[in-house]
């Protein structure tokens, strides 16, 4: 596919996927969500993924031009959460590689709820995480009204939700929304480093992190016990575990490749 609203590279183990809608402020389209499902869809053998934005925002959401409403007409917004904000945030929480949200600036209505839905998500100090969606009477989609209780507890997720209170970057990180929030100038830099270190980690362990982890609400500590037995089993028959013990008892660099 011939990509016109972002900008796609996956020619190494890190893949970076760029929302390239500046004058919109990255703002998605039907035609941005096609391109952005058949990158997803095209990573080779990338073993972490970096999504941001272009500009001076990292996304504003739904693109309201996209979808105008002419006064008195109604328009079914379940069919489009339906048809491609839930496949989006699917896609994003279930890959298997990791992937870093570099929040660069704004990050409104479903915008912030797809930086939440990334596995680490790395803002600028000057970034803004807005849930916009009272003003326009409802809800935060995108998975928004899941992961945000689920960061920041209740009380908070309720205000960011009711008021549409921008959330400053370092309050965000302070609170446990987002990973870390750093200086503009550095945030290259961050982002950079974290997704070196990922691609240099086993893959297999990886993904099984980003997936217990994600899963775990639905378990009891109980059963998560047990997942846990099952996964270290699987996981400790791998050449990556031996490869990974070697290295250390070695004292070397060690080698993965994801077997």
């Amino acid at each position: 596919m011939a990509y016109e609203t972002i900008d796609f590279k996956a020619d190494g183990p890190i893949a970076r996927i760029t929302l390239n809608r500046p004058d919109r402020l990255n703002s998605f389209t039907a035609q941005m969500h096609d391109e952005l499902r058949d990158a997803l869809g095209s990573l080779g053998e990338a073993r972490v993924v970096v999504l941001t934005g272009a500009g001076r925002g990292f996304c504003a959401g739904q693109d309201l031009n996209d979808r105008a409403v002419a006064p008195g007409e109604a328009v079914d917004l379940g069919e489009t959460v339906q048809k491609y904000w839930n496949p989006l945030i699917r896609s994003l929480t279930s890959l298997p590689q990791p992937v870093i949200a570099r929040v660069n600036g704004v990050a409104a209505g479903a915008g912030a709820n797809i930086a939440m839905a990334c596995d680490i998500v790395i803002a600028a100090k000057s970034a803004k995480f807005i849930q916009s969606f009272s003003a326009i009477g409802l809800i935060p989609d995108s998975g928004g009204t899941w992961h945000l209780p689920r960061l920041v507890g209740q009380a908070r997720a309720m205000g960011l939700a009711l008021t549409g209170e921008p959330l400053p970057a370092e309050k965000a990180a302070q609170w446990g929304m987002i990973w870390k929030a750093v200086d503009d100038e550095a945030l290259d830099a961050e982002v950079d480093a974290t997704a070196a270190k990922l691609a240099s980690l086993p893959p297999l362990g990886l993904a099984a992190i980003k997936e217990m982890i994600r899963s775990s609400w639905q378990y009891s500590l109980d059963e998560e016990l047990e997942r846990q037995a099952g996964a270290m089993r699987r996981l400790g028959f791998t050449d990556d575990y031996r490869e990974g013990v070697a290295a250390f008892l070695e004292k070397r660099q060690a080698n993965f490749t994801g077997q």
